[in-house]
């Protein structure tokens, strides 16, 4: 059996580099820096490419030739090339089983089941192979609207707030001391979200909105903080989530659902059985989102605890989309799939596409034997028989993760508030200014008036 070993020389001749294998046997490799091309080249020259229909077999081929497979009693080990703390992935040849992500999904011969048979085919005839990365896709940037909207987000950022803060009514009070208006005390603490200042730092840019007419008095820095820690501003928060994103509602038919998680500055300790000690880590709030795929607008937005499981979140977001969008599909993984939540999709006039995990399908088809027309059912037979369509629609879900990756890139990952109503709350105000910084872009890109 041929294998790759760590030495890695140089050619005096060539100045190529030299790849050892057992003695007797070299692989040369060259590098093209100006196309972006790796090739490895061995004596018969079989090519690999990456690119295209046979991707998955030019990758296992790949895997064959630069990494070391283990064979067990129970199949083969084949290493990850995505995770960072060197997994495996177990392939089954006699049943032609993997357990990667791409084979439980698409049910197609991923490239760890490629690896084995050609690592096997290695191992017998002493084949060797020739290797040809392809460059990595990218996609453009529209930017003479990226350009402009950034420009002016500063200036325009406060103005759309206190236009979406005026319209909260101010609730009555009876006796006692008069309290702060409460649109300037929103105003206030999405403002200081955005700007990432502590309290008192933050101070001063209140006091420059008064001068621009944006609040009617300046509040002290203390208030600002208390206000954020008000839980009678959490629903309040997730109306402005909703009534901010409703300007694109003539651009977005296409939704998807996810959860990200917030760090906070507390820890939580337990027991961890396998390893026979106390763990701590940072505490985390979670926040599930409904995002519209084409701009990444968010148009409902839950926060809970870090224990809550996902799936019941998610018809809170889908109901409340519903009442003011006009959906036609709705993506979300595996963590959201359950009947309740299908037949909720159907019922809003979407099409859910939601995959399906190992196990569901059994479990479900005998639910349901009575009622091949279920929502449950048509989804799975699209998802069997229609397996590319479907991912396609699927994929649309990557969308909401570039929605929380800008909003943690842009407003932090992390929150400092310390009670669970103000980490809550402060999560609620990341996600308004997202929502904000997202229409002040798609005026430019879209030319809507906002």
């Amino acid at each position: 059996m041929e294998r790759l070993v760590g030495h890695v020389g140089s050619n005096p001749t060539s100045g190529t580099k030299i790849f050892a294998r057992r003695p007797g046997v070299e692989t040369t490799g060259n590098v093209n820096r100006h196309i972006g091309v790796s090739n490895v080249s061995t004596p018969d020259h079989t090519a690999i490419l990456l690119d295209g229909a046979d991707s998955r077999e030019g990758r296992g081929k790949l895997i064959a030739a630069t990494r070391q497979l283990k064979h067990d009693s129970r199949g083969w080990l084949v290493p990850s090339q995505s995770k960072k703390d060197g997994g495996h992935y177990r392939v089954v040849p006699e049943t032609a089983e993997c357990n990667c992500p791409d084979y439980e999904t698409r049910a197609v011969k991923c490239k760890h089941q490629w690896a084995v048979e050609y690592y096997e085919r290695r191992e017998s005839d002493g084949e060797t192979v020739t290797v040809t990365r392809g460059m990595r896709v990218t996609y453009g940037q529209e930017w003479t609207a990226y350009n402009n909207a950034q420009v002016e987000e500063g200036a325009r950022f406060p103005e759309l707030l206190a236009k979406l803060c005026a319209d909260v009514e101010q609730p009555e009070q009876s006796n006692g001391r008069p309290r702060l208006p409460l649109s300037d005390m929103l105003f206030a603490c999405v403002y200081k979200v955005y700007t990432g200042f502590s309290s008192r730092r933050f101070t001063s840019d209140l006091a420059a909105a008064r001068e621009r007419g944006y609040i009617d008095r300046v509040p002290h820095f203390n208030s600002v903080s208390n206000y954020l820690a008000n839980p009678a501003l959490t629903p309040i928060l997730q109306e402005l989530v909703a009534r901010s994103a409703l300007p694109l509602r003539g651009i977005e038919t296409s939704f998807a659902a996810d959860a990200s998680g917030f760090s906070t500055s507390r820890f939580v300790r337990w027991y961890n059985k396998k390893w026979g000690r106390m763990m701590d880590n940072r505490e985390w709030v979670k926040a599930h989102i409904m995002v519209g795929t084409t701009t990444g607008i968010v148009t409902s937005v839950e926060v809970i605890e870090w224990q809550g499981h996902d799936s019941p979140y998610f018809m809170p977001l889908l109901e409340s989309t519903a009442r003011e969008w006009d959906m036609a599909e709705v993506s979300a993984d595996k963590a959201y799939l359950s009947y309740a939540n299908v037949e909720a999709i159907e019922k809003a006039g979407a099409t859910p596409y939601i995959p399906f995990k190992m196990n569901s399908v059994r479990m479900q088809k005998k639910r349901t034997r009575h009622a091949d027309n279920s929502s449950w059912m048509r989804m799975w037979h699209a998802f069997e028989y229609h397996r590319e369509d479907f991912l396609a629609h699927y994929h649309k879900r990557s969308n909401v993760e570039s929605a929380f990756s800008a909003i943690k890139r842009k407003f932090g990952d992390s929150v400092r508030s310390k009670s669970d109503t103000g980490q809550a709350n402060e999560v609620l105000c990341k996600v308004l200014c997202h929502n904000l910084s997202v229409l002040i872009h798609a005026s430019h890109t879209f030319g809507i008036e906002i």
